[in-house]
């Protein structure tokens, strides 16, 4: 069964790479699935496509810069015709010199996803590999450890996506979502963040007013956000429960 949208693939593979012990996120600093496993000294990453191309296979070697597990994963379908889908043994061959992984996803009607990897990444690799850029490996990380779940699907494209700044900009939100007017001082120590003056100030997503000096109130466009980022708001209370009459002042806030 053909998928319509690569994004169908990404639930087969945050499966089958969470049984095997990784947090996975998607979306990570433009990485379609990235995962972190305890013992694990480098970030998973891996690229989706509904077909194997030569960009896929370009933005898998220029992910090499942030880490050595790199996936290339593509959906398996028998009826699909093309110069490449069904040359498998020679994707394989191309890939493993390349030291990037394989993975294969093929979709069925009546029964699970069925995933399949066809060569690991760095396994034998003939041609010299990418060198990790440390600087960069080190925002991905950041990024995917400064995000509180998986909020997005990999492979979306043209779909805001929850990012860890736009988290921390909604708790700033959250604090002042009764109307109150509030200074930076007590929205930070009211939301928890650090810098909640810098996001106050630059308004990137155009949630806040300044009232008078040093005093902030909630846009209309803030509201709106609450409401629309709702599901992510009630994810942050499932893993770290607030208060009663916090919880309370949410209820009444979308009410």
């Amino acid at each position: 069964m053909a998928v319509q949208h690569e994004t169908e693939l990404y639930a087969p593979l945050k499966k089958f790479f969470e049984e095997r012990g990784y947090l996975i996120k998607g979306e990570v600093r433009h990485c379609d699935l990235v995962g972190i496993r305890d013992n694990s000294d480098e970030p998973l990453i891996v690229e989706i496509k509904k077909t194997f191309n030569l960009p896929l296979l370009l933005q898998g070697i220029e992910r090499q810069k942030l880490s050595s597990e790199v996936y290339l994963a593509v959906e398996r379908n028998r009826t699909k015709r093309g110069a490449h889908n069904q040359r498998w043994s020679d994707i394989t061959n191309l890939c493993r010199r390349l030291g990037l992984g394989l993975i294969t996803v093929t979709q069925f009607k009546t029964k699970s996803p069925f995933v399949e990897i066809l060569c690991p990444p760095g396994g034998h690799v003939k041609a010299p590999s990418t060198k990790v850029v440390k600087a960069r490996a080190s925002k991905l990380l950041y990024e995917f450890n400064e995000r509180s779940g998986d909020y997005n699907v990999g492979g979306s494209h043209g779909t805001k996506l929850v990012t860890a700044y736009r988290e921390k900009a909604l708790r700033v939100a959250l604090a002042l979502q009764q109307g109150e007017e509030m200074s930076p001082r007590e929205i930070r120590d009211k939301s928890g963040i650090g810098h909640a003056a810098a996001i106050l100030q630059k308004d990137y997503y155009g949630w806040f007013r300044r009232v008078s000096r040093g005093r902030y109130i909630l846009s209309s466009e803030g509201a709106e956000a609450l409401s629309q980022y709702s599901s992510v708001i009630e994810g942050w209370h499932l893993i770290a429960p607030t208060s009663e009459s916090e919880m309370k002042k949410i209820k009444k806030g979308r009410s």
